[in-house]
Protein backbone atom coordinates (compact mmCIF):
# COMPACT_ATOMS: atom_id res chain seq x y z
CA UNK A 1 0.00 0.00 0.00
CA UNK A 2 2.85 2.38 0.74
CA UNK A 3 4.28 1.97 -2.78
CA UNK A 4 0.97 3.05 -4.28
CA UNK A 5 1.00 6.14 -2.09
CA UNK A 6 4.55 7.03 -3.11
CA UNK A 7 3.71 6.41 -6.78
CA UNK A 8 0.57 8.53 -6.52
CA UNK A 9 2.46 11.41 -4.87
CA UNK A 10 5.38 11.20 -7.33
CA UNK A 11 3.14 11.37 -10.39
CA UNK A 12 0.80 14.01 -9.02
CA UNK A 13 0.47 17.38 -10.71
CA UNK A 14 -0.24 20.36 -8.46
CA UNK A 15 -3.73 21.79 -8.47
CA UNK A 16 -3.83 24.70 -8.13
CA UNK A 17 -0.58 25.87 -9.73
CA UNK A 18 1.18 29.05 -8.68
CA UNK A 19 1.09 31.18 -11.83
CA UNK A 20 4.18 33.06 -10.63
CA UNK A 21 6.13 29.79 -10.74
CA UNK A 22 4.62 28.81 -14.09
CA UNK A 23 5.68 32.09 -15.66
CA UNK A 24 9.20 31.82 -14.27
CA UNK A 25 9.54 28.25 -15.54
CA UNK A 26 8.41 29.54 -18.94
CA UNK A 27 11.13 32.21 -18.77
CA UNK A 28 13.66 29.46 -18.09
CA UNK A 29 12.38 27.54 -21.11
CA UNK A 30 12.83 30.65 -23.26
CA UNK A 31 16.44 31.01 -22.11
CA UNK A 32 17.21 27.33 -22.74
CA UNK A 33 15.58 27.29 -26.18
CA UNK A 34 17.38 30.45 -27.28
CA UNK A 35 20.69 29.07 -25.98
CA UNK A 36 20.17 25.81 -27.90
CA UNK A 37 19.37 27.69 -31.12
CA UNK A 38 21.84 30.58 -30.91
CA UNK A 39 24.76 28.52 -29.60
CA UNK A 40 23.99 25.70 -32.06
CA UNK A 41 23.79 23.08 -29.32
CA UNK A 42 21.25 20.47 -30.43
CA UNK A 43 21.98 18.28 -27.36
CA UNK A 44 20.28 20.95 -25.23
CA UNK A 45 17.03 19.96 -26.91
CA UNK A 46 17.24 16.70 -24.94
CA UNK A 47 17.44 18.67 -21.68
CA UNK A 48 14.46 20.81 -22.72
CA UNK A 49 12.46 17.71 -23.67
CA UNK A 50 13.32 15.99 -20.39
CA UNK A 51 12.10 19.04 -18.48
CA UNK A 52 8.74 19.11 -20.22
CA UNK A 53 8.21 15.35 -19.85
CA UNK A 54 9.16 15.54 -16.16
CA UNK A 55 6.81 18.47 -15.55
CA UNK A 56 3.85 16.89 -17.34
CA UNK A 57 4.31 13.69 -15.33
CA UNK A 58 5.19 15.10 -11.90
CA UNK A 59 4.82 18.89 -11.91
CA UNK A 60 8.02 20.40 -10.55
CA UNK A 61 9.03 17.25 -8.61
CA UNK A 62 11.45 15.72 -11.15
CA UNK A 63 12.16 18.89 -13.13
CA UNK A 64 15.44 20.64 -12.23
CA UNK A 65 14.03 23.91 -13.60
CA UNK A 66 10.76 23.38 -11.71
CA UNK A 67 12.67 22.71 -8.49
CA UNK A 68 14.90 25.76 -8.95
CA UNK A 69 11.92 28.01 -9.53
CA UNK A 70 9.61 26.65 -6.81
CA UNK A 71 12.21 26.09 -4.08
CA UNK A 72 14.74 28.87 -4.70
CA UNK A 73 13.55 31.68 -6.97
CA UNK A 74 9.89 32.19 -6.00
CA UNK A 75 10.47 32.09 -2.23
CA UNK A 76 13.15 34.78 -2.57
CA UNK A 77 10.94 37.06 -4.66
CA UNK A 78 8.33 37.51 -1.98
CA UNK A 79 5.53 37.71 -4.54
CA UNK A 80 2.25 36.32 -3.22
CA UNK A 81 1.12 33.12 -4.95
CA UNK A 82 -1.41 33.46 -7.76
CA UNK A 83 -3.26 30.13 -7.82
CA UNK A 84 -4.67 28.97 -11.14
CA UNK A 85 -6.22 25.60 -12.04
CA UNK A 86 -3.72 22.80 -12.61
CA UNK A 87 -5.34 20.77 -15.43
CA UNK A 88 -4.84 23.42 -18.16
CA UNK A 89 -1.23 23.95 -17.07
CA UNK A 90 -0.60 20.19 -17.22
CA UNK A 91 -2.13 20.12 -20.70
CA UNK A 92 0.19 22.98 -21.71
CA UNK A 93 3.19 21.06 -20.36
CA UNK A 94 2.01 18.08 -22.44
CA UNK A 95 1.98 20.23 -25.57
CA UNK A 96 5.48 21.41 -24.69
CA UNK A 97 6.56 17.81 -24.16
CA UNK A 98 5.22 16.76 -27.57
CA UNK A 99 6.90 19.67 -29.30
CA UNK A 100 10.23 19.39 -27.47
CA UNK A 101 10.44 15.62 -28.01
CA UNK A 102 9.74 16.28 -31.70
CA UNK A 103 12.54 18.88 -31.74
CA UNK A 104 14.92 16.43 -30.04
CA UNK A 105 14.12 13.63 -32.49
CA UNK A 106 14.62 15.99 -35.42
CA UNK A 107 17.82 17.65 -34.16
CA UNK A 108 19.57 14.84 -32.30
CA UNK A 109 17.99 11.68 -33.66
CA UNK A 110 17.83 12.61 -37.34
CA UNK A 111 20.46 15.35 -37.54
CA UNK A 112 17.89 17.83 -38.88
CA UNK A 113 19.03 20.68 -36.67
CA UNK A 114 17.30 23.42 -38.67
CA UNK A 115 13.97 21.62 -38.39
CA UNK A 116 14.59 21.09 -34.67
CA UNK A 117 15.42 24.78 -34.28
CA UNK A 118 12.14 25.73 -35.98
CA UNK A 119 10.21 23.66 -33.43
CA UNK A 120 12.29 25.17 -30.61
CA UNK A 121 11.42 28.59 -32.04
CA UNK A 122 7.72 27.78 -31.75
CA UNK A 123 8.23 26.67 -28.15
CA UNK A 124 10.15 29.90 -27.52
CA UNK A 125 7.26 32.00 -28.84
CA UNK A 126 4.69 30.17 -26.69
CA UNK A 127 6.89 30.29 -23.58
CA UNK A 128 7.58 34.00 -24.15
CA UNK A 129 3.84 34.73 -24.23
CA UNK A 130 3.44 32.83 -20.95
CA UNK A 131 6.46 34.40 -19.24
CA UNK A 132 5.94 37.99 -20.37
CA UNK A 133 2.16 38.31 -20.64
CA UNK A 134 0.73 35.40 -18.68
CA UNK A 135 -0.89 34.12 -21.88
CA UNK A 136 -0.79 30.33 -21.79
CA UNK A 137 -1.45 28.98 -25.29
CA UNK A 138 -1.84 25.42 -24.01
CA UNK A 139 -4.43 26.65 -21.51
CA UNK A 140 -6.26 28.41 -24.34
CA UNK A 141 -6.29 25.19 -26.40
CA UNK A 142 -7.48 23.28 -23.30
CA UNK A 143 -10.37 25.76 -22.89
CA UNK A 144 -11.29 25.42 -26.57
CA UNK A 145 -11.31 21.64 -26.29
CA UNK A 146 -13.58 21.95 -23.27
CA UNK A 147 -15.96 24.22 -25.21
CA UNK A 148 -16.34 21.69 -28.02
CA UNK A 149 -16.65 18.74 -25.62
CA UNK A 150 -13.34 16.98 -26.35
CA UNK A 151 -12.20 17.64 -22.77
CA UNK A 152 -15.03 16.96 -20.30
CA UNK A 153 -16.14 19.74 -17.95
CA UNK A 154 -15.23 17.46 -15.06
CA UNK A 155 -11.56 17.78 -16.03
CA UNK A 156 -11.61 21.31 -14.66
CA UNK A 157 -14.87 22.58 -13.19
CA UNK A 158 -13.23 25.90 -12.32
CA UNK A 159 -12.29 26.37 -15.96
CA UNK A 160 -15.70 25.43 -17.36
CA UNK A 161 -17.61 28.41 -15.98
CA UNK A 162 -16.04 30.90 -18.36
CA UNK A 163 -14.53 28.56 -20.93
CA UNK A 164 -11.01 29.34 -19.77
CA UNK A 165 -8.85 28.75 -16.71
CA UNK A 166 -9.82 30.99 -13.82
CA UNK A 167 -7.86 31.86 -10.67
CA UNK A 168 -8.62 29.59 -7.76
CA UNK A 169 -11.15 31.22 -5.45
CA UNK A 170 -9.99 29.43 -2.34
Amino acid sequence: MKNISIHTRLFAFPDPVNEVSARLVAAGVVVMCLAAILLDQPWMTLVIAYGFVARVLTGPTLSPLGQLVTRVVVPRLGIPPRPVPGPPKRFAQGMGAAMSVTAAVLAVGLGLTTAGDVVLGLITMAATLEAALGLCLGCTVFAGLMRVGVVPRSACERCAAFGRPQPDAG
